[in-house]
């Protein structure tokens, strides 16, 4: 017995019966969380270290950084009953997909940086530091979620190929 049929045991029937329904969307949710924190872990890391001058970059860095985490726990957990392509498609779809993603993501730090001049000296530090974190960490991060999510199922790991079960516990 895995974990997760050890804990969804545990879960009353109709909440149990709910998060089955929605499986795949709650891993890529918990997949995402990691890559969210992967993610603002190394932007931050490079923005307030060696890229401080260039934030969008930084924030490109982490994302592709936490595109290839992604990648590897979406694969082997989320989407594992989907499928099918030969591994080298199925790479270079997501990263295709992952790439519109990433452009996605960068456009609304792109606007409060360059176009709504949300940087030092036009502000101070703490609202520049809450607006990069609204656009990129929020805005940004939800309008590329809804992407990838999509992207993924319809493409990358479409239920055609693959061996996708109803109402089993994964």
């Amino acid at each position: 017995m895995t974990l997760v049929d050890d804990v969804l045991a545990r879960v009353p029937r109709p909440l149990r019966l709910l998060l089955l329904r929605y499986r795949e969307l709650l891993k890529f949710g918990f997949v995402g969380g990691t890559a969210f924190l992967v993610d603002n872990g190394i932007w931050y890391a490079l923005k307030l270290t060696i890229l401080t001058e260039k934030p969008t970059t930084a924030k490109g860095i982490g994302i592709l950084v936490a595109t290839i985490v992604s990648y590897v726990l979406n694969r082997e957990w989320s989407f594992r009953t989907r499928g099918g392509r030969e591994r080298h498609h199925e790479a270079a779809l997501y990263f295709l997909i992952s790439g519109i993603a990433i452009v996605i993501n960068l456009i609304p730090l792109l606007i409060s940086r360059y176009v709504l001049n949300l940087e030092v000296p036009h502000v101070s530090l703490l609202v520049q530091e809450v607006a990069d974190f609204t656009s990129a960490s929020i805005i940004g991060l939800v309008l590329a979620m809804a992407f990838r999510f999509w992207g993924y199922k319809r493409w990358v790991f479409p239920d055609e190929f693959g061996d996708h079960r109803t109402g089993v516990p994964v």
